[in-house]
C-alpha cells in the first residue's frame, strides 16, 4: 500500500475516543486520521539516567523511576524518540491544535528544542512548583522541588483554545502565573497495584491535568495522552466532558487506568460551563437594542447618579447636551474623558430602578447562543 492509501485508509477509521489503545505509541499515532486531535498532553520518558540505588537516612530504598521504558543508550537515542513522536503528534493535530509536555531538567531541554525544529510555536513555559517534593537526600545538589511544562501551539498562526477568564476564576479573580504550586500524588490520590505498593513512579496529580484542560480545551474536544500510564489525562478529561484517546504499551499501567476510569463520572452540562473571556462573546451594537423595541427613540438613558442623560435615537445612536454619536463617544464627551463603555456607563429607567443597558445586551447575547427563549 503506497502511503498515500495508507493516509486514505486512516482518515477513513473513525477515531477510538474514549478508550486505551495498547503498543507503541509512535505507530498508534501514525495510524490514527491525520488533523483529527485538539489538544495532546504528553508526559514522555524523562532518561533520568539514574547511577545506582537511592537510600533515604534511614537506610530504605527509594521507589525511583528506574523501569525499562525509561531507559535509552545515550543522548543520541533519545532525541531520536523524541523527534519520531513529536512528528507523529504534530501530524494529528489540528490547524488550531496545541500541545503540552511536562518533563525535569533530564530531558525537557531537548523536547524543547525538537519542538521548534519541528514548527510548533511556543506559548508559555510553566514552572510546575511541587509543594511536598520529595527531599534529596545525598546533599549533594538542590531539592529538586520543580518540573516544567512547555505549552505550544502547532504553528505560530494557530488560534489555539486559551480560556483566560476560566483559569482567572480558578485563580479568584486575579490573572494566572506560569508558576504553578500544585502537590505531588499522595494519600488516596496515589494508585497502587496489587501488592501495595506504587502503581506508577510518576503519576501526575490530577489538580495539574485539570487546570491544563480547563485552560486550553472546550467541551467535547479530544484529548491525545500518548503516554497514558495509569490515566489521569483521560479522567480529568472524562469528568471535564472532553474526549480523549490513552496510548499505553504497559499492560499494568493499562489495567489500573482501566478501572480508574470506570469509577469516574462526567460532571453535569452546569457544571462543565467555565466563565467566557468578554471578546469570545457575540458582537452586539446598540441599534439592536433599538430594533428589538428594547428601548425606543426618544426614550432617555442616564449616567449613574443622573448626573449626565442622553436621549435614544432611531438609528442607535445618542443626543446629549448637543452632543451626538454612539454611547461611548456620547458618555466620553460628557465626562471629558478620553474614552467610555457606554454599555456600563448608560442605564435605563424601569419601575422606579436604574438598570444597565449591558443587561439588555446579554439578553440578546443568550438568545444567539440558544440559551433562553426571547419572549413574545
Amino acid at each position: 500500500m503506497t502511503k498515500t492509501k495508507e493516509s486514505c485508509a486512516a482518515a477513513a477509521r473513525p477515531l477510538p475516543l474514549n478508550r486505551i489503545l495498547a503498543g507503541d505509541c509512535i505507530e498508534i499515532m501514525n495510524s490514527l486520521p491525520e488533523g483529527s486531535i485538539d489538544l495532546i498532553f504528553a508526559d514522555p520518558p524523562y532518561n533520568l539516567q539514574l547511577r545506582g540505588d537511592l537510600h533515604r537516612p534511614d537506610n530504605s530504598k527509594v521507589d525511583a523511576v528506574d523501569d525499562d521504558w525509561d531507559q535509552f543508550a545515550g543522548f543520541a537515542a533519545y532525541d531520536s524518540f523524541t523527534r519520531d513522536w513529536l512528528a507523529a503528534a504534530r501530524r494529528l493535530l489540528k490547524p488550531d491544535g496545541a500541545i503540552w509536555v511536562i518533563g525535569s531538567y533530564h530531558n525537557i531541554f531537548r523536547v524543547g528544542a525538537e519542538l521548534q525544529n519541528q514548527g510548533f510555536w511556543i506559548m508559555n513555559d510553566v514552572i510546575w512548583r511541587k509543594s511536598n517534593p520529595m527531599p534529596n537526600f545525598r546533599g549533594k545538589r538542590l531539592t529538586n522541588a520543580h518540573e516544567t511544562m512547555i505549552w505550544a501551539s502547532k504553528s505560530e498562526s494557530s488560534k489555539y483554545t486559551f480560556n483566560y477568564e476560566a483559569l482567572k476564576s480558578l485563580n479568584e479573580g486575579i490573572q494566572m502565573r506560569s508558576d504553578w504550586v500544585i502537590p505531588i500524588c499522595n494519600g488516596g490520590e496515589r494508585l497502587k497495584d496489587g501488592k501495595g505498593d506504587k502503581a506508577h513512579p510518576t503519576q501526575k496529580p490530577e489538580a495539574l491535568l485539570h487546570r491544563v484542560l480547563i485552560g486550553t480545551t472546550s467541551p467535547g474536544d479530544v484529548v491525545l495522552d500518548p503516554f497514558f500510564g495509569t490515566g489521569t489525562t483521560g479522567a480529568v478529561a472524562k469528568m471535564l466532558g472532553r474526549d480523549f484517546i490513552g496510548i499505553e504499551r504497559e499492560a499494568a499501567y493499562r489495567e489500573v487506568a482501566e478501572k480508574r476510569l470506570a469509577r469516574i463520572r462526567r460532571f453535569d452540562a452546569d457544571a462543565l460551563a467555565t466563565t467566557r473571556a468578554k471578546r469570545a462573546e457575540p458582537r452586539v451594537p446598540f441599534g439592536q437594542v433599538i430594533e428589538r423595541g428594547m428601548l425606543r427613540p426618544g426614550e432617555e438613558l442616564f449616567s449613574l447618579g443622573s448626573r449626565h442623560k442622553a436621549k435614544v435615537r432611531a438609528d442607535g445612536s445618542l443626543i446629549g447636551n448637543d452632543v451626538k454619536g454612539s454611547i461611548h463617544q456620547v458618555g466620553a464627551a460628557l465626562e471629558g474623558a478620553p474614552s467610555c463603555n457606554g454599555w456600563t456607563y448608560w442605564h435605563f429607567k424601569r419601575e422606579g430602578k436604574m438598570i444597565p443597558i449591558d443587561l439588555l445586551r446579554q439578553q440578546i447575547r443568550a438568545e444567539l447562543a440558544g440559551e433562553v427563549a426571547r419572549p413574545n
